[in-house]
This record gives structure tokens, sequence and C-alpha cells, in this order.
């Protein structure tokens, strides 16, 4: 079972306990915040990209895959009406390296997004999810 512990502090800012971790979510000045931390809806983007992006490189470490540098973005679209949500989040592997196996990349990023990252798995159920893969500045 997963926890978190969200206490108010003040204004829009909440401090936050997940597994023994601490940090601020808040609002932006416009909604009486002080952006003193990010807003819960974009954590969502990080938890996408952070649990893909371990998928990953735990798979392609398995397959023997050393010396590349390896970043994700995570870019999502936000409807206007409330309740606001993203309807599409586009997810970009990037990576950079030399004779890096393309068919090994493309086959660790399949894996992750459909068979081993939950967050993937919740979000698909509400947004459609895109992907593209960089690899030394290429579409792949």
């Amino acid at each position: 079972m997963a926890t978190s512990k969200i206490s108010w502090r003040n204004d829009m800012s909440f401090n936050v306990e997940l597994n023994g971790h601490n940090f601020i979510i808040d609002a932006t000045d416009k909604v009486g915040g002080k952006d003193q931390g990010p807003r819960p809806k974009g954590l969502l983007l990080s938890a996408l990209g952070g649990c893909t992006g371990m998928d990953v490189v735990s798979i392609l470490k398995k397959m023997k895959v050393e010396n590349y540098r390896f970043e994700i973005n995570v870019d999502a679209n936000e409807t206007t009406e409330h309740p606001k949500y993203y309807d599409k989040i586009t997810i970009d592997y990037i990576f950079e390296g030399e004779d890096l196996p393309i068919a090994k990349i493309k086959k660790a990023v399949d894996l992750s997004e459909t068979r081993y990252c939950g967050v993937s798995e919740m979000l698909r159920k509400a947004a459609k999810l895109e992907t593209i893969i960089h690899v030394n500045g290429e579409i792949v």
C-alpha cells in the first residue's frame, strides 16, 4: 500500500511526506500561492518520466547496453475547461552515445510502457500517451 501525508502549511502550500521523503507543493501567485514547490498535477509528469526511466535503465542494463546519456522530456496538453486535465502526454526519450543498439532501446522503451511502468498504465486510462525516441538527435 502507498501512503502520502499532506499537511496544510499556509495559503496554498502543503508539506508532503511520501515514504519518508518530504517536499512542498504549492500554487502560483495567480491563484494565491507563493510558488514554493511544484503543482500536484505536474508531479504526475515527473512520476511518469521517473517510472519509465527507471524501467528503461534497468532493462538496458540487463541487455548489457552501456556508455550512453539518457534523459526524458514529458510534455502534456492541458484542457481549457474545468476540471482541467491532461488529455495528451508526450514522452520523449533522448539517448546519446556511440554505436547505440536502436532495436534494444526501442524494446526497452516498449517493455516499460506496455508491461512494467504502472504510472504509464494509470495515465493511459485518462490520456493519450505518445512516445518519441531520439538517438543522437534523430527520431528512430
